[in-house]
């Protein structure tokens, strides 16, 4: 058991709705507590990977999400307590607006759907009024105070009425002020500090119009901090700054030392693996598995390569724009990201695609979710990848987004056929794919039956996201399947003399469909 930090100060910085300036706000205040002295935990809701990437960026230690809905509500604030080790304090930006949480019971023509419950963001019919892994929801876990940021531009008065309303939403819902962003002149900050003062909240800090504050966004929301580099800390020293001077930073403080902690310790990934072990062997040796990184594969939790080195593993960055397979590779990761921008420049490294193929031919394992089943692929957008699965990967306008309630159609390299997990998809890229096994089935938002994936011999590859710490029997047989390669002691890194015409897998045929709604 692992003893965390159980009442370092922490606060959660929320909205009421998306778009009010969360990102910024975060950013900028956990860059303004470092520059103040302090050692500040990033923290995201939900399970956006962008974000904790700007976090990063800001702190200077690795950006982390909380999210009920994929690893359950019990572990939230274990897991708050492990990202928090070596800080004395922690930013929380919450999702979309306060009480915006998982969207169930919703038929597929919009209506509420008796059937499967009464959970829609929370219980409608007068239980809990807090959305399922909403903003709210995460703040109660972990019993921290919020601050809203309300973006003013459109604000007068009646900002007091919509105030008023969150204030009296949610008895678990602790709002300790408020910062209003986007204010134009001196006498509509007069009044929106008037109308806070009316229903009793605190001012934290005013954010006056800055067009000039904004993080250039393409498809899927932010571009990634890892593929701007020296603009992302340019534009993170910017939101510094303009938070630094806009806002009360000691006030802010002082809220976050009201936190009420919860009584739990932390999570760490040699406890929780070694629950699920049972009476097993470890490797017989560090089984090297790569990891991709760079600026095409920006999209992981940083829990999965904690978990892979404490089962045994020794993990190893590869950006599969430039590198190569190290000597010894027994497995490979390929996370999300955007291989698409970048679908050039990865099949013109046509070594690591060899070596790719090279492993997955000799049965090492590999894990691929969503930019990883792309570049899996024979092609992406007419470009050739790596061509193990026998499919083709294609940009398109519709928007898949949601969390899935998912089951393992057959056994694989990670999970037991009939295993269940809750994952995330979130792409607008399509792949056809040419008959075999699928790796999940689910229902999707209208409740029609959907397959995902393929899930072949040493290879499972999908669109699903899913969070390491909710699965860590998955975790340890991987490594378990990275430790038998090794022992066959034959490199990945010696390219095939002749590169196969044929993909690894063949599989099944099936055009990814849009599913709306989170």
């Amino acid at each position: 058991m692992v003893t965390g930090p159980a009442s370092i100060p922490a606060v959660v910085i929320a909205a009421p709705a998306s778009g009010s300036g969360k990102t910024t706000v975060s950013t900028g205040l956990i860059g303004a507590l470092r520059a103040a002295g302090h050692r500040v935990a990033p923290f995201k809701v939900g399970p956006d990977y962008i974000d904790p990437g700007y976090h990063a960026v800001a702190a200077g230690r690795t950006g982390r999400n909380l999210d009920p809905n994929l690893v359950g509500a019990d572990l939230v604030a274990p897991l708050f307590s492990w990202g928090t080790r070596g800080a004395d304090i922690a930013v929380v930006e919450g999702v979309m607006g306060l009480f915006d949480g998982r969207i169930t019971g919703i038929g597929a023509h919009g209506c509420h759907d008796g059937d499967r419950g009464d959970d829609v963001a929370g219980d409608p019919d007068g239980g809990d009024p807090n959305g399922i892994g909403s903003t709210a929801h995460v703040a109660a876990l972990i019993g921290a105070p919020i601050i809203l940021v309300v973006d003013a531009a459109g604000h007068s008065q009646s900002l007091a009425a919509l105030l008023h309303g969150f204030l009296g939403f949610s008895p678990t819902a602790r709002i300790a002020g408020v910062i209003l962003n986007r204010v134009g002149s001196p006498r509509h900050e007069a009044v929106l500090r008037q109308a806070c003062r009316r229903v009793g909240l605190p001012v934290f800090g005013v954010l006056h119009r800055d067009p000039s504050l904004t993080v250039p966004s393409r498809h899927l929301g932010l571009i990634p901090a890892a593929e701007r580099s020296a603009d992302a800390v340019a534009a993170v020293a910017a939101m510094t700054a303009t938070v630094s001077a806009g806002l009360d930073v000691p006030a802010i403080v002082a809220a976050a030392r009201t936190r009420t902690a919860p009584s739990a310790p932390a999570w760490s990934p040699e406890d929780t693996l070694a629950e699920v072990a049972g009476p097993t062997d470890p490797p017989a040796a560090k089984p090297i598995i790569a990891v991709a990184a760079g600026a095409a594969f920006t999209f992981g939790y940083a829990e999965h390569t904690e978990m892979l080195r404490a089962a045994g593993a020794e993990t190893v960055d590869v950006d599969p724009l430039t590198d190569r397979l190290p000597e010894g590779t027994s497995g490979l990761v390929l996370g999300g990201g955007f291989p698409e921008e970048h679908a050039a420049e990865l099949s013109s490294n046509t070594g690591l695609r060899d070596d790719i193929d090279t492993l997955a031919r000799s049965g090492g394992p590999i894990h691929a979710e969503c930019a990883g089943l792309l570049y899996l692929c024979r092609e992406l957008d007419g470009y050739p990848m790596a061509g193990v699965i026998d499919g083709v990967g294609r940009f398109g306008p519709r928007l898949a987004l949601g969390y899935r309630d998912a089951v393992a159609v057959a056994d694989s390299v990670l999970y037991p056929a009939g295993s269940r997990v809750t994952g995330h998809e979130f792409h607008r890229s399509t792949v056809e794919l040419v008959a075999a096994q699928p790796a999940w089935a689910w229902r999707d938002g209208a409740g029609r039956p959907a397959a995902d994936g393929i899930g072949a011999g040493s290879v499972h590859a999908s669109y699903l996201h899913v969070h390491p710490v909710a699965v860590p029997r998955a975790i340890l047989r991987f490594v378990w399947a990275a430790d038998r390669r090794a022992a066959q002691r034959v490199s990945p890194s010696v390219p095939p003399a002749t590169r196969p015409h044929a993909p690894h897998i063949a599989t099944r045929r099936r055009e990814e469909s849009s599913h709306a709604g989170p």
